[in-house]
């Protein structure tokens, strides 16, 4: 982030907001900053709900392009921005649509879970999509007879299905960020830090959760820093962005970062970085980059997405019996 005259960019971005009566939202891992000029913060779910429910035209998103598309999907009326549309997602990059419908078409009786880091078409070939806010609460919505098939994340997937007794299908993907975390360093941490409570998100490796104390979402790790006084040490397994929001919760709070091998700064997501107070300001201005899916896409993507959205808010829902590839071909 650039540090010229910070204190009138936010201004210009707080002019530019109300002008446009535009609803500002940004992610747990976005820079502090940036976080702090949200209208709302939150993790992917979140994100998504408030995006549904607000009334704004136009909604800006820092965070990556899927969560974008996620609003975009649930409020096909709305303008949704993001500050640059290159900010992907490793997930993403490892499902590809081609590969995915193969899998797809080769286990036609399942039910396949997406995990919501994917793309909008990969999402159309998926019959609900979970967060890991929600992904407990909606695989147990799924009946016990029917295979599951789950990615693109496998750490995810492996966590669920061992602490829900539910064999599944796994996709083998993964978050460039959260397979960066050092089992052999952590050890080695936990033992100088032995009051410290290790917390993890489920996209870590098996070795990293089997030496975790908490394991959640995003928000589920800072309500852990939040309500948990019985100790005020942390070892946290995920994004950097999130101690942001951890010590405005906690400010007495000791946040120690889980370590990765070898000396990168692996731990922050290179994709959340790319949005900066510039990029903020700019699309503010111009409106753009607009996020766009194609309605064909659109309209298959949105079933998931609100399948997932209904079990959450605990209404019930219809399953698929059986699978039949988008026709014409997507």
């Amino acid at each position: 982030m650039s540090h010229s005259h910070p204190e009138s960019l936010k201004a210009e971005i707080r002019e530019l907001k109300a002008k446009h009566n535009v609803l500002f939202l940004a992610h747990y891992y976005e820079d502090g900053a940036i976080q702090d000029l949200a209208d709302h913060v939150g993790d992917s779910l979140a994100l998504a709900k408030w995006g549904q429910r607000a009334d704004n035209p136009i909604v800006l998103l820092a965070g990556v392009v899927f969560m974008g598309e996620s609003v975009k999907l649930l409020s096909p009326e709305k303008t949704v921005l993001v500050p640059d549309l290159a900010a992907g997602c490793s997930l993403v990059d490892h499902s590809p649509y081609a590969d995915y419908l193969k899998w797809r078409n080769e286990h036609p009786n399942g039910i396949t879970v997406t995990y919501v880091n994917s793309s909008a078409k990969v999402k159309a070939i998926t019959d609900v999509c979970v967060t890991s806010s929600n992904a407990e609460k909606i695989i147990g919505a799924i009946p016990h007879d029917r295979e599951i098939l789950f990615g693109p994340d496998r750490n995810l997937g492996r966590y669920l299905s061992k602490k829900l007794a539910r064999p599944m299908t796994l996709w083998p993907g993964s978050c460039e960020v959260h397979v960066q975390f050092s089992m052999r360093k952590l050890h080695e941490l936990k033992l100088q830090y032995p009051d410290a409570l290790v917390i993890s998100h489920p996209e870590c490796d098996e070795t990293i959760l089997q030496l975790s104390d908490v394991i959640g979402s995003t928000s589920r790790l800072l309500d852990e820093v939040r309500n948990n006084r019985t100790t005020k040490s942390f070892i946290v397994a995920t994004e950097h962005g999130i101690f942001h929001e951890m010590q405005k919760a906690r400010p007495d709070a000791v946040l120690i970062q889980a370590p990765v091998e070898g000396s990168c700064a692996c731990n922050e997501c290179p994709y959340m970085k790319l949005n900066t107070l510039e990029k903020i300001r700019n699309t503010l201005k111009t409106l753009s980059p607009t996020v766009t899916v194609e309605p064909a896409v659109a309209r298959l993507a949105r079933v998931g997405l609100q399948r997932m959205m209904d079990i959450t808010d605990g209404k019930a829902v219809t399953w698929p019996n059986r699978f039949e590839a988008p026709s014409p071909a997507l």
